[in-house]
């Protein structure tokens, strides 16, 4: 099988720069994943975030963890486990109002270093979205403002741990899946495994990579793309040993941004494969279905499209 696309972005701005380019398209059209070397994110700023990401998770969180594991009986399971995840998480948005001021527990340091970090990866964020324009055919900035609803876009973080697992063939650390929104921007453990993508029908490891950042694209992309670009089905696998932390920040649409395929890629061709939504909307289908197929949910949301007025994305 074809490895795992790995980019390093400094050939951006080289002799490289259309080789990369392409090693962008590929994957974004084979793969909907891709890492990031060499991103513009220091490695003092990760490696002070994963510190205290863990110290975190330690001090404040792995105790209730042990405690619900031991009040659902889940050390002791016998049978496969269908319905819940074995991670301990919490969430923080950014945008368009944060809310790390009233998230408990976090030292001033963690709560600092973080607000720095999520700066870094929303400008990569919106780097990344012109990079795909590009591609695209696209003019510079459409996937920006096509997410950005009448406050800019939403913007948040989820911090998870995946902890040690007894029986992990039993319960999956996140259930397969596809994201909801617009393009997801993940640091993950170097140490400890277990987030894999479904290609071509095998499940197929996402390797990690001392301070990478993971990209895939979200559902979104897929119907501003017209289906040029998918979400792809992808899981986490509990170990039996290590602790995995997972920073996964979501770049999506605005609650309000009403998404469609952006009109440069429909032709008689093609024709308009997706239908249009307010992005709120689709959050509320997808809140009950995210462990389920992703084309159902883009049926629903067929049946409201009529009742859309897309507005015409300025650029």
């Amino acid at each position: 099988m074809e490895s795992f696309p790995v980019l390093n972005m400094e050939n951006l701005n080289g002799e490289e720069r259309a080789e990369t380019m392409e090693i962008i398209k590929d994957a974004c059209e084979n793969w909907g994943f891709f890492e990031l070397m060499n991103h513009g994110i220091s490695t003092e700023l990760l490696d002070t975030v994963e510190t205290l990401t863990k110290e975190h998770y330690k001090k404040c969180m792995e105790q209730r963890f042990k405690e619900l594991v031991a009040n659902k009986g889940l050390g002791e399971v016998d049978s496969e486990i269908n319905d819940m995840d074995w991670e301990s998480t919490f969430y923080l948005r950014h945008l368009p109002v944060s809310n790390m001021s009233e998230i408990p527990d976090l030292d001033d340091q963690y709560r600092s270093a973080m607000k720095e970090f999520v700066k870094k990866i929303e400008k990569l964020a919106e780097q990344l979205l012109d990079l795909l324009c590009e591609n695209l055919g696209l003019e510079k900035g459409y996937l920006k403002d096509a997410f950005y609803g009448s406050k800019g876009p939403t913007f948040g973080t989820k911090v998870s741990n995946y902890p040690p697992c007894p029986r992990p063939e039993l319960i999956k650390g996140l259930r397969a899946h596809t994201d909801a929104g617009g393009l997801i921007l993940l640091f993950q453990d170097d140490q400890v495994s277990g987030l894999q993508l479904l290609k071509d029908g095998k499940w197929v490891d996402v390797p990690p990579m001392r301070h990478s950042i993971v990209i895939n694209l979200g559902d979104q992309l897929e119907v501003i793309t017209n289906g040029k670009y998918k979400s792809v089905v992808h899981r986490v696998i509990a170990q039996t040993d290590g602790n995995r932390m997972s920073i996964a920040s979501f770049y999506n649409p605005g609650s309000d941004a009403v998404i469609y395929p952006a009109p440069a890629l429909v032709d008689a061709e093609t024709e308009e494969m997706y239908p249009k939504f307010v992005f709120d909307d689709y959050m509320k289908l997808y809140a009950g279905l995210k462990f389920q197929a992703k084309e159902p949910r883009f049926e629903a949301m067929k049946a409201v499209e009529n009742t859309i007025i897309p507005t015409p994305i300025a650029i």
